[in-house]
């Protein structure tokens, strides 16, 4: 059946679970540096360095003035949503990235990772993957920032848990509602998508080019994606910023943002009020997770390939 053929649809929805799965994963370990680094993201909104109480100094006082004030679990706010957000985010972002990759789209005719290729399948998956995901990134944002009072940064929304934000954004500020910061996400998914599995795929054909690691495929994927975490931090670090206060910020009766119209007027308030280190806040949590999650993730999502490759082949 053409179904079970080499590039069939049967492998790609296949593709398309490893990517879910492996993101979930690796979530369940870095979703409290991800609170950390929301709050740190928020913290000082629209003030000059220096104008501001910091109740967040860098990620360890993070966790321990959260876990003082607010107990353990508050580390694991918003684990729900975020583990929605990354299988969303991840099943099309790796799913395409690997149907790509099976089909030669990615390499060139030597096998290395081809930029173009690479970059245009990881960003096309990174964009579908974080529309898909919109609704989950923005309710783990604002339960991320629901703070004891003595430590709260940013506008404090009131939800029971994930279901209960949903269903009360959906019910105050309609379907457009659950989207709201959708305009960054996209290319936030995109750099961030197209920097990670460039720099990931390169990082690896070095390694490969110079005989390490050839018989140590988890090796090589850790060294990859550390290198891939690095460079995926530093480009996708400002529109993460964004995406998180566009989420975060309050609305009017008409459900219009207060503090913010859109993303170009956020990136023009953020560089107006708080300077170009504003778009960097967090950006030591962001890698501290992000470093962890992408060696996770593509140590996982690199395992399942083989596993599945193997699986395929005894057919």
């Amino acid at each position: 059946m053409a179904v079970f053929n080499t590039n069939g649809l049967l492998r790609d929805i296949t593709d398309f679970a490893m990517g879910g799965t492996s993101a979930m994963f690796a979530t369940l370990f870095t979703n409290p540096i991800e609170v950390v680094k929301t709050r740190l993201q928020l913290q000082g909104e629209l003030m000059a360095k220096g104008k501001h109480s910091v109740f967040y100094k860098n990620v360890p006082h993070g966790l321990y003035v959260i876990a003082k004030n607010e107990g353990f679990i508050a580390l694991q706010s918003g684990l729900s949503a975020m583990m929605g957000f990354q299988f969303c985010l991840n099943t099309f972002r790796l799913g395409v990235y690997r149907i790509c990759e099976r089909r030669g789209l990615t390499t060139d005719n030597k096998g290395k990772t081809w930029l173009l290729g690479s970059a245009g399948a990881a960003g096309v998956g990174g964009a579908l993957g974080s529309i898909a995901g919109s609704p989950f990134y923005l309710v783990k944002t604002r339960l991320q920032s629901q703070a004891a009072k003595a430590i709260a940064v940013g506008h404090q929304y009131k939800y029971d848990g994930a279901f209960n934000a949903l269903r009360q954004i959906y019910k105050n500020e309609g379907v457009a509602g659950l989207f709201r910061g959708v305009t960054p996400q996209i290319p936030r998914g995109m750099v961030g998508s197209a920097s990670q599995m460039v720099s990931f795929g390169y990082a690896k054909d070095f390694l490969r080019e110079r005989g390490w690691f050839l018989n140590s495929p988890l090796a090589l994927s850790f060294m990859g994606a550390n290198l891939g975490g690095l460079v995926m931090t530093l480009c996708l670090n400002p529109f993460d910023v964004v995406a998180t206060r566009l989420s975060n910020q309050p609305v009017d009766v008409k459900n219009k943002g207060i503090l913010y119209k859109g993303m170009i007027d956020c990136f023009v308030k953020i560089l107006q009020k708080e300077g170009v280190t504003g778009l960097y806040k967090g950006v030591e949590a962001n890698y501290l997770r992000l470093g962890p999650h992408t060696v996770l993730l593509l140590m996982c999502w690199d395992q399942l390939k083989i596993f599945e490759e193997f699986l395929h082949n005894q057919k």
